[in-house]
């Protein structure tokens, strides 16, 4: 299978698993936890944009040409905040509504960004070897100390 064909088959289950929790019937009780998260989750991936000029982000695993390594912000502490960001928000939507369907499609999106990142890890140490580094003082999806 092709690098094209995988990246994109990634970014439609990532996009298929939010969809069906979005559009999954809901009861929905929001809480100031929920709307807390909620809220975390925008301002994390607000800060992500902050730190990713115009051209350097990319929905699919692999990186753009001419795109330059970040390691500041909130790549600091670790490797990929905005996939945290939308665990964070999904998290948050299924706490206001839980139910089976909308928890298994959480696990699954979990699953898949861990999936979706390694192919990204995989292209992000050949394009540029000090990943190598940053790689191993961060962590994938949770802050590191």
């Amino acid at each position: 299978m092709s690098l094209g064909l995988r990246s994109r088959l990634w970014v439609l289950a990532q996009f298929t698993l939010v969809a069906l929790m979005l559009a999954w019937p809901a009861h929905w009780r929001f809480t100031p936890w929920t709307v807390l998260c909620a809220a975390a989750a925008l301002a994390l991936g607000a800060w992500v944009m902050a730190w990713n000029r115009p051209g350097n982000f990319n929905i699919r695993p692999e990186p753009r040409d001419g795109a330059r390594l970040v390691v500041g912000g909130p790549y600091r502490r670790m490797r990929h905040p905005m996939y945290s960001a939308l665990l964070l928000a999904m998290g948050a939507l299924v706490a206001s509504s839980p139910d089976a369907a909308r928890m298994t499609c959480w696990l699954l999106l979990l699953l898949v960004l861990h999936g979706k990142s390694e192919l990204e890890e995989r292209l992000l140490l050949q394009r540029w070897p000090e990943y190598a580094a940053y790689r191993a003082r961060t962590w994938k999806f949770i802050p590191r100390p």
